[in-house]
């Protein structure tokens, strides 16, 4: 949503006075629906005529809701509107609410496009809107029952097999298979939409991993804090005792666990939804995880975590069924859980969904339910839906074929992105038509037919300051509160459609709206705060660390401090190539072997000693390399290792990591014009990497004092360890060995390197000498740029990780050399010309120690081998 400026738009609103003249402006500012479509803000449709019969003032009358609504917008009334936008606009921003669209040219991430006005549903509307979903779920289940059991329905005739076992969606795998409680549809949504005749209709239903349970707990969050006086007043039924029933259902049923552990499976931070996956979680209280966090041994699930193994009961799955096990579904898929099947039918997991429930979504099946209702539950089906022709069926082909100007048609199978696709009749040429009525008398079974709907059209607030009639589609949710028995959620997911057509998609640059749902019954303001806390409830409450997460907050630590080191090398190196003395020919040498060793610059490229310009243009093109090994590229990495912990980080770190990586690369794309153009400023390129230096200082600050020091922060903070240790060593075992620490500018440079020339020059005034620089950089336990300091640090961090005794380090500290035996004495002892064998020694074991623990590391605590796989808390 654009920012709008509230003093450009208030001359729109003149002062209203009056509440109720707040409801008159609204009708008079308010365009009507278009002709033909129900118009939710004055309860009736629009004449297809223009002409309004003399005394009608229809157009001039609000429903009742609506005028309420506008009546309480308080003092400021519609002048108001825009900063409320605004806000709101701010609150998603700032919330970190994205959308991801594969194919947005604008990046992987959007924010959530939400509208300022709610969509409103009366008592009496929502009623009948229930009554039929709870049917309708009732329905699904039992179908699910019937074709993964005795299939009686496709016996009798009442479900054609084409749209069972001929549906991709079908999972032999689950024949035979009877679910926790019997129950295989815990999660169920239905798209509605209101028709000219003001009945609500249904589109499509959603069973394989429905999403919008997430988004439109924001969506109240975010709509009611503009209006809190309307939504108060307007009686708008609470979201969270659903939510709560959810759970509670799910830890009832699951087939073992006391008590249960319940983890949200999720595609991962490239999913369409992800953000959704991760606030979800967050607000049930269950544990995130990817395919790789879980294994399954034994026939039943685990969730790989630092300590080992822990059992999961249930899955709250958002995966397409396809990719849940590619040992029996998809082969090729690395978003499942090898052996997950096996356990599902060995009854020692819950999942929600059951697998198998995608056939259900086909908009073909529509046309059977009715049929089926009555065989099932003995019931007429309250809610209908669209009529639907399935042309596999010859009768059916025949009489859509007549209708195919005025209908939809879908697919009757779903695509490789999970859509049905729709081709809207009206707007095909009549040459277009004929070739669709060919392809579908080729390939009916391929092909269904569904009825057209002027989609009803609510109120929304344009970006011009406006207030405009949009399209707009109702996701409902029905969830499991026990062993076959469902609640409806008592609001939805309101979604509009795109300016330019009636599809009312996000992908096709829909909105959402909030969806109110009035009640005359009491406000049920149960919350998902617990009342009252034990110690063990505390316990069971603190999120275990998975494998992946901590593999995730390991790299970010390394590359973390792999950007620091880079920047601050860079800056070292062009501030030595633009100053006045550059005649000490070791100090440029060690410069280009650090720049390399570090892939600051290309390995092809001369040293600074033979061509000090094509050095320094080199090292300033590939700042902003996000494919090379600079600085560029380790802000990128950075960023992808804190997407993948998300859910972990504070919004003002991940903005920030954002921020930092964009106006780092914009900059340094910049500069790196200006070198091929041969004008570039070495000055301006320094301001670039000061700045880079201070966000990452900010970073580094959230990190050591913002962050819960759980196993997830050791890690974090012994891959920055690790990561300094390797470049320290490997930076003063270059300088010793070409002999650029034996001349002044070398010795200066080492010291400014490791970011301790002010403690230098107070501690030692004007001595440069080898013993100095090691008592500082080496033995100093107080310099956290020290050998010693970072080496000690390490040892303590990763005993802590094993969960050892404070004061006891365990067998991969010892991997580390111990400072508390080096000697001044020692490690400066000459050998031969100007070398010192045990301190170059202590370099290559430090660099080498360094290297060996991170790989022990991975196998311990990432990959999870030998013996480290073990179980906890069965």
């Amino acid at each position: 949503m654009d920012p709008i400026n509230p003093s450009l738009n208030s001359s729109l609103f003149p002062d209203a006075g009056a509440p109720e003249n707040l409801a008159a402006l609204a009708a008079s500012l308010a365009p009507e629906a278009a002709p033909g479509h129900y118009d939710e803000l004055r309860e009736r449709v629009t004449p297809e005529t223009p002409e309004t019969p003399a005394g009608d003032d229809s157009a001039d009358t609000l429903a009742p809701a609506w005028a309420h609504f506008f009546e309480e917008l308080g003092p400021g009334g519609f002048a108001d509107l825009p900063r409320r936008a605004q806000s709101m606009a701010r609150q998603i921003r700032d919330n970190g609410v994205t959308y991801n669209v594969y194919a947005d040219r604008d990046g992987p991430q959007r924010p959530w496009s939400l509208d300022l006005f709610p969509l409103i549903v009366s008592p009496e509307s929502w009623a009948g809107i229930e009554a039929g979903v709870l049917q309708r779920v009732r329905v699904l289940d039992r179908v699910m029952a019937d074709v993964y059991g005795p299939q009686q329905m496709l016996a009798e005739g009442l479900l054609p097999p084409a749209l069972v076992q001929g549906n991709p969606g079908y999972l032999r795998a689950m024949q035979g298979v009877t679910p926790p409680g019997d129950t295989w549809l815990h999660i169920a949504a239905f798209d509605l939409a209101r028709g000219p005749d003001g009945n609500w209709w249904v589109l499509s239903q959603r069973t394989q991993a429905p999403s919008g349970l997430g988004y439109l707990l924001e969506n109240r969050l975010a709509v009611s804090r503009q209006f809190p006086q309307a939504f108060e007043a307007l009686h708008v039924q609470r979201l969270a005792a659903t939510y709560s029933a959810l759970v509670e259902a799910l830890q009832a049923m699951c087939p073992a666990g006391a008590p249960p552990h319940i983890a949200l499976l999720t595609p991962g931070p490239y999913n369409e939804t992800y953000f959704e996956h991760a606030y979800l979680a967050r607000y049930l209280g269950i544990t995130l995880v990817e395919g790789n966090d879980l294994t399954v041994r034994d026939q039943r699930l685990y969730l790989k975590t630092l300590q080992g193994l822990r059992p999961v009961h249930g899955l709250i799955k958002r995966l397409d069924d396809e990719f849940l096990d590619p040992l029996e579904l998809r082969p090729d898929s690395t978003l499942g859980v090898p052996g997950l099947l096996q356990a599902i039918r060995a009854g020692n997991v819950l999942v929600a969904n059951a697998p198998g429930s995608a056939f259900l979504e086909s908009p073909a099946l529509l046309g059977f339910l009715p049929a089926l209702a009555r065989r099932l539950i003995g019931e007429p089906l309250e809610l209908p839906s669209l009529p639907t022709w399935w042309c596999g069926e010859r009768a059916a082909m025949e009489a859509a074929l007549p209708q195919l100007g005025s209908c939809a048609i879908k697919a009757t199978y779903a695509d490789a992105q999970r859509n049905f696709e729709a081709v809207l009749g009206s707007r095909l040429s009549r040459r277009e038509l004929d070739e669709w009525a060919g392809r579908i008398a080729l390939d009916g079974e391929a092909h269904t037919v569904q009825g057209y709907l002027p989609l009803s059209q609510m109120p929304t607030w344009s970006r011009e300051g406006q207030v405009s009639p949009r399209a707009v589609l109702l996701r409902v949710f029905a969830v499991s509160d026990g062993a076959r028995s469902w609640r409806v959620l008592p609001g939805g997911l309101a979604r509009l459609a795109g300016l330019e057509g009636q599809i009312a998609s996000m992908q096709r640059g829909g909105s959402s709206a909030d969806a109110w749902v009035q009640t005359r019954e009491a406000i049920d303001r149960t919350s998902l705060l617990p009342t009252h806390s034990t110690p063990a409830s505390m316990a069971r409450h603190r999120a275990p660390v998975t494998s992946r997460a901590a593999e995730n907050m390991f790299w970010l630590g390394r590359y973390t401090e792999r950007a620091e080191n880079a920047v601050r090398l860079s800056r070292l190196t062009l501030s030595l190539l633009a100053g006045e003395d550059q005649s000490s020919l070791a100090l440029l040498e060690w410069l280009h072997q650090l720049a390399r060793h570090n892939a600051l610059v290309p390995a092809d490229v001369p040293g600074a000693p033979r061509s000090r310009r094509v050095f320094e243009r080199s090292l300033i093109a590939e700042l902003g390399n996000a494919d090379g090994g600079s600085v560029g590229f380790a802000l990128r990495c950075i960023r992808q290792a804190a997407s993948a912990v998300r859910e972990r980080l504070s919004q003002d770190v991940w903005n920030q990591i954002v921020r930092g990586e964009a106006d780092f690369a914009r900059q340094a794309a910049e500069q790196a014009g200006e070198v091929a153009s041969g004008s570039h400023a070495t000055s301006a390129v320094l301001r670039i990497l000061e700045d880079a230096s201070q966000g990452l200082a900010a970073l580094t600050g959230a990190q050591t004092d913002r962050m819960t020091r759980d196993d997830a922060w050791r890690l974090l903070s012994i891959g920055r360890h690790i990561e300094r240790l390797a470049f320290l060593s490997a930076a003063l075992a270059a300088g010793f060995d070409n002999g650029a620490v034996h001349e002044l500018p070398g010795f200066e440079a080492m010291v400014a390197l490791f970011d301790s020339t002010i403690t230098f020059h107070a501690r030692y005034q004007q001595r440069r000498d080898v013993a100095t620089l090691v008592d500082l950089l080496v033995l100093d336990g107080d310099n956290p740029r020290s050998l010693a300091w970072v080496t000690q640090t390490l040892r303590g961090r990763i005993a802590r990780l094993a969960g050892s005794a404070p004061g006891k380090l365990t067998a991969l500290s010892y991997e580390l050399p111990d400072p508390a035996s080096w000697t001044l004495e020692h490690l400066c002892a000459p050998g031969e010309g100007i070398h010192y064998p045990a301190l170059m020694e202590l370099f290559e074991r430090c660099e080498s120690a360094a290297y060996h623990v991170s790989d022990a590391i991975g196998t311990r605590y990432f990959t999870l081998t030998s013996e480290s796989l073990r179980s906890v808390g069965v």
